[in-house]
C-alpha cells in the first residue's frame, strides 16, 4: 500500500530590500524559504498569506534597524546535519561574525569545517537563519549563496546598528 502525503501548496511573494529582491515561500502558516532573486527572475504572483506578510514586515523592520531577531515560525528542510548547523546559527547574535571552526566547534564536531560550509551554503531561509554571519577563521568574507556583495553589506548594516542603533 502507498502512503499518500498532502504537501499544501506553497505560497510565494516577492519582497524588495537594500540588497535586491527576495522570494519569500511559505505552506499554511510556517515559513520555508527566503531567497535573493534576480531582478532577471519571472515576476511571482504574490499570493495573501498572513505569514508572509508577518515576515515581510519583520525583514522590513530588519533592515529599517528597527528589528534583530525575527518571531516568525519557520520550518528548516535538510538533512540531519544541514538542521543541526543552521539550528547553530540561531545562536549567532546580530552584528557578531563567527568562524565555520566555531560552528563545528558548537555542534560537537570539529573537523566538519567544510561540511559546515556547505550546510551554510545551502540554508534555505536567508538573513532570518543568519548564514551570512559565518565568516572564514582569519575573519575574511567566504562564500554566501546570495553573493559577497550582499555578505558584506548585510553585516555593515548590522554593525552600524549595533554600534548607532541605527543603519
Amino acid at each position: 500500500m502507498l502512503d499518500l502525503v498532502i504537501v499544501p501548496p506553497l505560497r510565494l511573494t516577492r519582497i524588495d530590500t537594500p540588497v535586491g529582491p527576495l522570494t519569500l515561500a511559505a505552506d499554511a502558516d510556517v515559513l520555508v524559504a527566503v531567497s535573493f532573486a534576480s531582478p532577471d527572475d519571472e515576476p511571482v504572483n504574490s499570493q495573501p498569506s498572513q505569514i508572509l506578510e508577518r515576515v515581510g514586515e519583520q525583514l522590513a523592520e530588519y533592515f529599517e534597524g528597527r528589528r534583530r531577531l525575527f518571531e516568525v515560525p519557520f520550518r528548516l528542510e535538510g538533512t540531519p546535519f544541514q538542521r543541526e548547523v543552521w539550528t547553530a546559527l540561531l545562536d549567532v547574535p546580530f552584528g557578531v561574525t563567527v568562524s565555520y571552526a566555531a560552528i563545528a566547534r558548537r555542534i560537537g564536531r570539529p573537523d566538519a569545517m567544510r561540511a559546515v560550509g556547505a550546510a551554510n551554503g545551502a540554508n534555505p531561509i536567508a538573513i532570518i537563519v543568519p548564514c551570512h554571519r559565518v565568516v572564514g577563521a582569519d575573519g575574511s568574507l567566504t562564500g554566501y549563496g546570495g553573493g559577497l556583495d550582499r555578505k558584506r553589506w548585510l553585516l555593515g548594516h548590522e554593525r552600524r546598528v549595533s554600534l548607532f542603533g541605527t543603519p
